[in-house]
């Protein structure tokens, strides 16, 4: 344990402070001025400061140990520090409180009381450091991953991030299959990007495609070429995506919404890389690397039997799951400032985040994750009217006017054909809770909220379906 040190021109209360202290197992140091305390405190082997706020005769402003503990604050704004003295008023020492004093006791002080309060502070000390050897070591471990691998500008300082980053560019080299699992705007396609550019495809195409947004009208020839006259208004041959990612990675996003038909007519190609073209009888062979993603459980659909087994052992070589911003709030404030410094254009003042801002982003729980957090930052660049930004300005004060219509939850009757919402109870409430926002900040334009989630309109409404969600204009009475 860190030593205790004693600030007091009086030898007597140093002496009796030095005598308390060791009889509770505690080791002290002992400085009668100011100068001395911080030579004692720059060598670094303090971990609490005991400071009276008077060191001359007569002086009782309490000034000088203001000033003190200010500079103890400027050398090491962790060490914990308890302020005593007889003279000092109440407003001053209430000020040092809100600055980061640990307590403030009044002389003569109750034994008891700050043997547990200089306790305490050694303990925060401890666990401090400890934090900060912790942050010191995950931040090494980062810069390392960055030097050795193109992480694609991905922003985080998270050790669950960490893991994850680190398991996509350790498998990036193997050729297998990867499933990417998370909710709704985590960042998987940019996972699936840093798997890519950390592959030996890495100067090959990265194709991606949205295979729960296809109609199975659509999918063939979206996935697999059509020839000219495959189909009503194919007027000139068409390169599917299997065929136009050829050497390089197909990501196919949001699998866990493909069709029953969609599902097996990929499973086939994944089988034996064989396709053909729609109205075409040649076969056509690819080498492509699969990456996937959803935030369904797919394991669950298995049960209900509306995901193939068979296709999950096809895509789910390798699992990659992002956990969701809420669960990694050590991220939200690096991501933020860095959506801020992009969203700020040529000849503009740059704005900064303040502390009441900062407060709220840490303080929301993130629904729409990462693509939320984005926006309510896009959205406060444009309301922003001073360099400062203020959580009114991201639409988290609370005050936010409602909107002209409404979502409501509707629960499907037990009857009911189409598949219930699968994932866990977490997860599921967190898309509910996203697309309803969406929805409501746009206000019931379902394109314009399918477009700040990613998705396209019919797939949207296949999850307002899935989830149990129906749309209510509600129109303003004047």
């Amino acid at each position: 344990m860190q030593q205790v040190l004693i600030v007091d021109d009086n030898p007597s209360v140093c002496t009796a402070l030095e005598i308390l202290f060791d009889v509770h197992g505690m080791s002290t140091q002992v400085a009668h001025t100011p100068q001395a305390a911080l030579e004692i405190i720059a060598r670094g082997d303090v971990g609490a400061v005991v400071q009276d706020m008077n060191f001359q005769t007569d002086s009782t402003s309490g000034q000088e140990g203001a000033a003190l503990f200010r500079e103890i604050k400027r050398l090491d704004a962790d060490l914990p520090v308890l302020l005593m003295t007889a003279w000092t008023s109440l407003e001053t020492a209430v000020q040092l409180v809100k600055e980061g004093a640990a307590d403030y006791l009044g002389k003569p002080w109750d034994d008891a009381k700050v043997v547990t309060t200089v306790k305490n502070m050694l303990r925060m000390r401890e666990l401090g450091l400890e934090n900060h050897r912790l942050r010191a070591q995950s931040a090494r471990a980062r810069n390392e991953l960055q030097r050795h691998y193109d992480l694609c500008g991905l922003v985080y300082a998270s050790e669950a991030m960490h893991r994850v980053v680190s398991l996509a560019t350790s498998v990036a080299r193997a050729d297998a299959p990867v499933l990417i699992t998370g909710p709704n705007g985590s960042g998987k396609e940019k996972l699936a990007e840093i798997v890519h550019a950390n592959s030996p495809r890495k100067q090959q195409p990265f194709v991606k495609v949205n295979a729960g947004g296809l109609p199975d009208e659509l999918l063939e020839a979206e996935l697999f070429g059509a020839e000219i006259g495959a189909f009503t208004g194919a007027t000139k041959r068409r390169i599917g995506r299997f065929e136009a990612a050829d050497g390089g990675t197909l990501f196919l996003d949001e699998i866990g919404n493909l069709s029953q038909k969609g599902q097996m007519k990929l499973l086939r190609v994944l089988q034996t890389g064989e396709f053909e073209r729609l109205g075409s009888t040649s076969t056509k062979k690819v080498d492509v690397r699969i990456v996937s993603a959803t935030n369904a459980n797919l394991r669950q659909m298995i049960a209900q039997g509306i995901f193939r087994e068979d296709l999950l052992f096809r895509l789910n070589v390798i699992e990659i799951r992002i956990p969701p911003l809420r669960e990694r709030s050590e991220d939200v404030l690096p991501l933020a400032e860095t959506f801020l410094q992009s969203q700020v254009g040529p000849g503009r003042d740059p704005l900064r985040l303040g502390d009441e801002a900062m407060r709220a982003l840490l303080g929301h729980d993130w629904p729409g994750n990462v693509r939320e957090l984005q926006n309510r930052i896009q959205r406060a660049t444009l309301l922003c009217q001073s360099g400062e930004v203020t959580p009114a300005d991201l639409g988290l004060d609370d005050k936010a006017p409602a909107s002209d219509g409404t979502v409501t939850p509707r629960s499907h009757p037990t009857s009911d054909a189409k598949p219930a919402a699968v994932g866990n109870n977490e997860e599921i409430e967190a898309e509910r809770r996203s697309i309803i926002a969406a929805i409501e900040t746009h206000g019931g334009v379902i394109a314009r909220a399918a477009a700040e989630l990613g998705l396209s309109r019919q797939a949207l409404y296949r999850r307002m379906d899935r989830l149990g969600i129906s749309l209510e204009r509600q129109l303003k009475q004047s």
